[in-house]
């Protein structure tokens, strides 16, 4: 809920809107004298008095899908106008690396593997707990396990060459087996004096940095964090959940500290719509106008586009309206991050809000 958590304190709208979920102005932790975070995001503001964190107002895209599953879709692949198959990052890790010879060039964190990375021909690793992550990891003889692998691996290499589908079965079989034992290695590289915090987003993001400080060639890293969709008991489960991240953010960021790894990494953290302005007595419906972070020391802090108005004559069916596309934020971490070209991966030419340094 994107009122919630960048909350206009000053605003009478916001607080006529929500007589039932509103942020008290009192416990609003202001980053100037209109806005500022929820009282859960309190770390975060460290972050952004550092200078480390842009804050873009009003994202979105024209035309607004109120479906989670079609929004998602939309944010993942820059497709708002038909079904698509190709991911953003899925299609800029093959511009990195076109013959998809790093097998962990990208690697999820979480059970699901998002449509962001996914890409033919591109190798992803999606991994649900980097402890227990391989194959036949259960068997306790080293050597049973070796037999065992190299049977999976024949059961593989001889579709290759087979057609289409059998060299996309092959490959995928191989590159598990390489992948899968490239990121069990990071384990024992890591080592840390920061206390992760012990909740699934701390987790995940403790993983990413065992695998980034283990040095494999990963350049994309995904994992997600929720569920948000407020539509009951949302003071509760928004205080909840912004207490986890905010603590698993600053452990990882205080983990790249300690690794000297903090110009090498950028965290963006998205959501894929915003909430309706007027609560419906115990949380936030569906709406349009979103926000995003950009975090690192890579970045260049403050605040970024333009706030949504909150006057009935600038709401669209009760909703705050976007002011800049989604897909320009994608354009300004391709261009200026991964240094590759975003026309053809987010389909057009989009205003940038230019965050990196």
């Amino acid at each position: 809920d994107y009122l919630n958590c960048v909350v206009p304190y000053t605003n009478e709208r916001y607080y006529d809107g929500r007589p039932a979920i509103r942020v008290p102005q009192e416990d609003v932790i202001p980053l100037n004298d209109q806005v500022g975070f929820h009282p859960a995001m309190a770390p975060m503001k460290e972050l952004f008095d550092q200078g480390d964190m842009a804050i873009i107002h009003g994202v979105g895209y024209p035309n607004p899908s109120r479906s989670h599953f079609r929004s998602m879709d939309i944010w993942h692949t820059c497709e708002p106008d038909k079904v698509a198959t190709e991911g953003w990052l899925g299609r800029a890790l093959r511009e990195i690396d076109p013959a998809g010879e790093n097998v962990v060039g990208g690697v999820n964190f979480g059970g699901v593997l998002p449509r962001a990375l996914a890409c033919p021909g591109v190798p992803i690793a999606s991994v649900n707990d980097l402890n227990n992550y391989g194959l036949l990891t259960s068997m306790a003889e080293d050597e049973q396990r070796k037999e065992a692998l190299e049977v999976f691996s024949r059961m593989y290499t001889p579709t290759i060459g087979k057609g289409w589908v059998g060299d996309y079965l092959g490959k995928t079989g191989i590159n598990a087996l390489k992948g899968a034992d490239i990121l069990r290695s990071s384990l024992d590289l890591y080592s840390s004096t920061v206390e992760y915090a012990d909740n699934p987003i701390a987790k995940n993001l403790k993983s990413i940095a065992q695998v980034m400080f283990a040095d494999v060639g990963t350049r994309v890293f995904y994992t997600s964090h929720g569920s948000f969709d407020t539509h009951t008991g949302e003071l509760a489960t928004q205080n909840s959940l912004w207490t986890e991240i905010s603590r698993a953010v600053m452990d990882f960021y205080a983990d790249l500290k300690e690794h000297n790894a903090q110009d090498d990494v950028i965290l963006l953290m998205f959501s894929e719509f915003g909430r309706r302005l007027k609560d419906n007595g115990s949380g936030t419906d569906h709406g349009q106008a979103g926000v995003a972070f950009v975090i690192g020391d890579s970045v260049k802090g403050g605040m970024y586009s333009e706030y949504p108005s909150l006057h009935p004559s600038d709401l669209i069916e009760g909703d705050p309206i976007f002011s800049l596309d989604f897909r320009g934020v994608y354009s300004d971490i391709l261009e200026n991050w991964l240094h590759v070209d975003p026309v053809t991966i987010v389909e057009g030419q989009f205003e940038m809000p230019n965050v990196l340094i």
